[in-house]
């Protein structure tokens, strides 16, 4: 997936278009996120040991992956993200590094 957790995201369409927001989970097999102050749904939930007052709760919906692009940490706009790979220089193996399309840049 091109997001990961607590990455800075952009929505990109849908109802909470323009909206930024840190991902807060990924679901890789359902290919949804779930990004903090977007997508508010209401829950009623049951009083528990947890929540004894019970009642109406507020949290984050799972939004698809596709509706959101990554912000550039150094433009702090949207962007692609591409994938590089570059040798560790101490194991000498080879790994992928996610880079901003806007700037060039590894984030």
């Amino acid at each position: 997936m091109h997001v990961h957790k607590n990455d800075t995201v952009v929505v990109i369409s849908g109802n909470f278009k323009g909206k930024q927001g840190k991902v807060l989970k990924v679901f890789p097999e359902t290919n949804r996120v779930i990004v903090e102050g977007v997508n508010i749904v209401k829950r009623h939930t049951r009083a528990s040991q947890k929540n004894p007052q019970g009642g109406i709760l507020q949290k984050e919906g799972a939004i698809h992956a596709s509706n959101v692009m990554v912000v550039d940490p150094k433009t702090n706009e949207a962007t692609r993200v591409g994938y590089k790979y570059v040798t560790d220089v101490t194991t000498g193996r080879k790994k992928k590094m996610r880079i901003s399309r806007r700037t060039n840049e590894m984030f």
